[in-house]
């Protein structure tokens, strides 16, 4: 094989035009750009306000099956889309996720796409970026201050400190803040209580963020973040101690999308950062609107597999955001199929086409399950050097069987000539109008019911379980109005059940939701299934180890 290069190299030898100039391919003008040096800004509220009248583009989904450790390849896929759309004389932008720090420096890696298909700068945004993420750790902290500090000064709102329902959150795995106590240390430092941190991407207000549509919406929604309980169990709100206008001061900028370039100089915007096993894994809605005002054809993503992310897209955020999705597509690479298939992570380059067959079963309950929403999907196969014909055929008669198509996409090696096929297919598929979507349930549908049938009908599982505790509180929030919202569900994203290990398409699963939590600002309520975490941890050799400047002031081991 001739010298491959890294990512991080790739991105670095990177041609990047001024920013201002992507902006003017999309008609922005240059005073509506806040320049982050000469490659990243943001767009202003007021540019914003002033597209309301356009017409919207085509929105456009890209998903995948669930993650293994031999790659897949969705944000990358997600870029190259992108490039080959405006490559075949379509006018296309990007809309992805930002980047944490927590699995950047532990064990996934960074999400700006990889090899010719990358979003830059790239280190930029797999580290601070514009600050979107230090000031919604910020914001979301300064309630948590504010919340002690007001039982501190007599409780004027009676919280029972048992019942404080915020915890804390930083943008860093750390399983040690998982749960703590606070306010040791005698009378001058107030009232101990059991408390935690979560990872930022976790935090209700970065959800909020991402589901806001303005700074209006914004203040409104962490006015009516739940922070704690009173003895007789009426709710505390982020207003009634007078934190929402002071957190909506620190994200004011934040709100504001990034726009930033692909290796070929087409537009992006890089905003939000959800994740997708634990929360609801879109980038903003702001961005993904505006984006609709401005281009013909808008690529996002959604988290992790199709199961989580798709499933929250279609059914918090699009639903939230009268969105609606002309196309989708399902990424999946034949390593990924054959780890499905059974076969280890040493033995991938091997040709294996027995595997593929057996690993299709998890690609096609995600054709399945995207059908549901009535959004016409196409395979992309994110193809590997070490993909052998035969494998690449197993995998496009099992497709076509399924009575859909799968596009061989090169992409990684090539850029935008990679995905021309891709793109037409998509561009043909989003403007034929046979998007018919429609969420999986219904709002008036009740809690635990919504959480039943996502498990019945995106995880095949044969019923939820909870406790008695669990189905109360559920049914609380129903009486207090909160039953016609959508729910998050927090589980592994590597298994249609609740065991990591399980991989294919299993069935017949048992999914125990271990406990709930109402995010009233953001509009969902989450359920934790199984034994996911919301805050994670690093893994025994974190990627953090591997990370360091070089002698030239350049940064290595970051992808």
């Amino acid at each position: 094989m001739a010298d491959v290069k890294s990512d991080i190299e790739i991105a670095r030898a990177a041609n990047k035009k001024p920013i201002m100039e992507i902006g003017a391919k999309l008609g922005i003008p240059a005073e509506h750009l806040l320049p982050y040096g000469h490659d990243k800004a943001k767009l202003s509220a007021d540019y914003i306000k002033s597209i309301q009248g356009n017409k919207n583009g085509k929105l456009i989904l890209v998903t995948a099956i669930n993650p293994t450790p031999a790659g897949e390849g969705k944000t990358t896929t997600t870029v190259g889309l992108g490039d080959g759309l405006n490559r075949i004389g379509k006018k296309a932008m990007i809309c992805i996720r930002e980047a944490s720090l927590g699995p950047n420096f532990g064990m996934k890696g960074g999400a700006a796409g990889g090899g010719y298909a990358q979003v830059v700068p790239m280190e930029d945004m797999n580290l601070h970026f514009t600050g979107d993420f230090h000031a919604i750790t910020t914001a979301h902290n300064l309630l948590s201050a504010m919340i002690d500090n007001h039982i501190y000064w007599g409780n004027e709102q009676q919280i029972d400190i048992r019942r404080v329902a915020w915890r804390r959150v930083m943008d860093m795995n750390d399983r040690a803040l998982r749960q703590i106590i606070v306010s040791l240390g005698g009378v001058a430092n107030g009232f101990p209580r059991e408390a935690g941190f979560d990872i930022t991407v976790a935090s209700e207000v970065m959800a909020i963020l991402c589901l806001a549509t303005d700074l209006k919406d914004l203040e409104k929604r962490l006015g009516d973040i739940i922070v704690a309980y009173r003895r007789d169990k009426t709710a505390v709100y982020a207003r009634d101690i007078k934190a929402d206008r002071a957190m909506a001061v620190l994200l004011k900028d934040a709100m504001q999308p990034n726009l930033v370039q692909t290796l070929e100089n087409n537009p992006a915007f890089v905003h939000g950062g959800p994740f997708a096993n634990i929360a609801h894994g879109c980038n903003s809605v702001v961005a993904t609107t505006t984006a609709l005002k401005l281009a013909d054809y808008v690529v996002t993503e959604a988290g992790f597999g199709a199961d989580l992310g798709a499933e929250k897209f279609f059914d918090i955020k699009c639903r939230k955001a009268g969105l609606k999705p002309a196309a989708a597509v399902i990424v999946a690479t034949i390593r990924a199929l054959k780890m499905n298939g059974g076969v280890k992570k040493e033995d991938l380059g091997k040709e294996n086409v027995a595997a593929v067959k057996k690993g299709c079963a998890n690609l096609g309950r995600h054709i399945e399950n995207v059908r549901q929403f009535g959004v016409p999907a196409v395979v992309a196969i994110n193809h590997f050097h070490s993909d052998t014909e035969a494998e690449i055929q197993a995998l496009k008669d099992y497709v076509a069987s399924m009575g859909e198509e799968a596009v061989l996409c090169r992409h990684w090696a090539e850029g935008s000539k990679g995905t021309e096929e891709l793109a037409e297919k998509v561009a043909k598929l989003a403007d034929s109008g046979a998007s018919q979507f429609a969420p999986l349930y219904g709002d008036e549908m009740g809690l635990f019911e919504k959480i039943d049938t996502v498990v019945k009908r995106i995880y095949r599982g044969s019923e939820a379980i909870a406790d008695k505790s669990v189905r109360d509180q559920l049914h609380q929030w129903e009486q207090a109005g909160y039953g016609n919202l959508p729910v998050c569900m927090a589980k592994t994203q590597y298994s249609f059940s609740t065991d990591p290990n399980l991989r294919g398409a299993p069935v017949d699963h048992v999914v125990p939701v271990r406990e709930v939590r109402l995010s009233a600002g953001a509009g969902f309520v989450v359920a934790i299934c199984g034994e996911i975490m919301t805050m994670p941890g690093l893994p025994k050799s974190p990627s953090s180890e591997k990370i360091f400047l070089n002698e030239e002031g350049q940064i290595e081991g970051l992808f």
